[in-house]
């Protein structure tokens, strides 16, 4: 149970920014000795992932304040925030990994189960972030752009860093994100209705 909040947590992380729980992850690896990657992901870790994750990491946050830009650089991390849920989540619930001369154990020792999960959290996050932010976009102008990232890069770290030294607190704070999300979508939706309805009358 400890594990899945654990891996939910990062990929929830994930979908808000892809290289925030990737580089919380290598980084305690390296730092804190109570946090140990399985062997299979210890390359999160190496000095080259850390270096280009990191400077990943700053080019996101950066790109994700610029009214405009924030949303070309949503399209591209559309890839890249699944492809990172599925990897901390794998690596957050002890996944292995399968030699790439085994191809066929990915599939028949269900390897591919933790990873796929980790792709859905995360592509669910983005897309509710990505929508959240075309609306709020359309109602200020790109203006709300700076402070909703701020936020999104807040609670990124905050579930990251939870999931990987309090995963108890990380599991509220989950909850906390599906409750905003929630109410978020409904009130988009809302406006959306009344904007159709005023077209219309």
């Amino acid at each position: 149970m400890i594990e899945f909040i654990i891996g939910t947590s990062l990929a929830a992380s994930a979908g808000l920014n892809a290289w925030m729980p990737l580089f919380l992850l290598g980084l305690s690896d390296r730092l804190i000795p109570a946090v140990e990657l399985p062997s299979s992901w210890a390359w999160i870790s190496s000095d080259l992932a850390l270096w280009i994750i990191g400077a990943l990491l700053a080019l996101e946050i950066v790109a994700d304040k610029i009214p405009a830009l924030d949303s070309i650089n949503d399209v591209v991390q559309s890839i890249m925030r699944p492809a990172s849920g599925g990897i901390v989540f794998g690596a957050g619930t002890s996944a292995q990994t399968v030699a790439v001369d085994d191809p066929a154990g990915f599939f028949s020792q269900n390897t591919w189960v933790p990873i796929v999960v980790g792709i859905a959290i995360a592509l669910v996050v983005h897309a509710a972030k990505s929508a959240t932010r075309v609306a709020a976009n359309a109602v200020t102008g790109g203006l709300a752009a700076p402070v909703l990232s701020t936020a999104e890069d807040a609670a990124s770290f905050s579930l990251a860093a939870a999931a990987i030294i309090v995963p108890i607190v990380a599991g509220l704070l989950l909850i906390g994100l599906i409750i905003t999300v929630i109410v978020l979508m409904r009130r988009w939706r809302r406006r959306r209705e009344a904007k159709a309805a005023a077209a219309h009358g």
